[in-house]
């Protein structure tokens, strides 16, 4: 199960950076399985049961795509038929990457849940679909939930909806996000991922639309659990959404950061590590002796010093030592013994 991986789970959004040509899907499979994601998504959805004829586009997609043509007009291009999803879930297969897509309307999820999806991508639009939101929450199966646009009181209503349509909350993860291709980083407020966590006890994670791969990382550092985000093979193709992606090296460069990060996150005990271990002879300091000290000379902050190296008598001792008789003769700089 998807939920159950033991490290952050990286979303590479394709979308509908295929342009509607099956070659360019496959390819990005490729290149998402290349850069070492976890999982690849596309997006299903039949345009005349997800949008009406006169619905409009957003700015960004009036900016990046024919201004004179309709929303309807321009996902009809989009469209991913049953014969290409199968032929994506084999090249996922061979590539040994999760395929994920996500359902805007009832008829593809049908489609998805008899291509054997095992996890629920709910996009940020659907946030609101309250029949959507009972129908995918008594699946049973694990939800990640995307936030954009939202409040936290109406993220709270989707959760509420999920639980009491049979979904547990353990099974719900929820994605920060703002749906603004890019973002500007003014309006990401990645805090407000932690809010939601506290909130409501939920695994978090990051739905990236910033340029660039450092919010995502930042996300990692704060606590994300699944981070997505979109890519495509060259971002000036002609289309929505391909010039707030990641082409496939800055992909790859996210992958290896965010797998960094993981690391470098531990496991929160303060210790020294197996590296630093070797220096703290080298770094520390001991007492010393700061001039002659002949056998039974008393101790005294006048004889003895505070000097590298760290391998003898730790200065954090100095009142036990102050007074006490000298065992034998020490030299100057020689590390004192008791």
């Amino acid at each position: 199960m998807i939920e159950n991986k033991p490290h952050t789970l990286i979303i590479a959004e394709a979308g509908v950076n295929h342009n509607g040509d099956p070659d360019t899907a496959l390819r990005l499979v490729d290149a998402a399985a290349e850069a070492g994601a976890d999982c690849v998504k596309f997006q299903t959805f039949q345009a005349s049961r997800l949008v009406s004829i006169n619905a409009p586009k957003a700015e960004y997609q009036l900016r990046t795509t024919d201004a004179g043509q309709s929303q309807y007009e321009m996902l009809q291009h989009f469209e991913l038929s049953r014969e290409l999803h199968e032929q994506l879930i084999s090249r996922c297969s061979q590539k040994g990457i999760t395929f994920l897509s996500t359902a805007f309307d009832p008829a593809s999820l049908d489609l998805l849940l008899a291509l054997g999806i095992d996890t629920i991508k709910i996009p940020s639009g659907e946030l609101t679909n309250l029949p959507e939101l009972r129908r995918m929450g008594g699946l049973g199966l694990p939800v990640i939930l995307s936030t954009g646009m939202a409040t936290l009181g109406e993220i709270e209503a989707a959760i509420d909806v999920l639980e009491h349509s049979g979904l547990q909350r353990k099974h719900i993860t929820v994605l920060h996000c703002t749906t603004e291709y890019p973002t500007p980083m003014a309006e990401v407020n990645l805090r407000a991922m932690c809010a939601i966590r506290e909130a409501f006890g939920v695994s978090v994670g990051y739905s990236d639309h910033t340029a660039g791969i450092e919010v995502a990382i930042a996300a990692v550092a704060m606590g994300a659990t699944v981070i997505e985000k979109h890519f495509t093979l060259d971002r000036n193709l002609p289309g929505p959404d391909h010039r707030a992606s990641l082409e496939p090296t800055e992909l790859k460069a996210m992958v290896a950061a965010i797998r960094n990060i993981e690391l470098a996150l531990g496991d929160g005990i303060k210790r020294p590590g197996p590296s630093e271990s070797r220096n703290k002879p080298v770094a520390r300091k001991s007492l010393v002796a700061a001039q002659p000290i002949v056998a039974g000379e008393a101790f005294s902050p006048d004889n003895l010093a505070v000097k590298r190296p760290g391998s003898g008598i730790s200065p954090m001792r100095w009142d036990e030592v102050i007074g006490r008789a000298a065992p034998r003769d020490f030299a100057a700089d020689e590390l004192i013994e008791l």
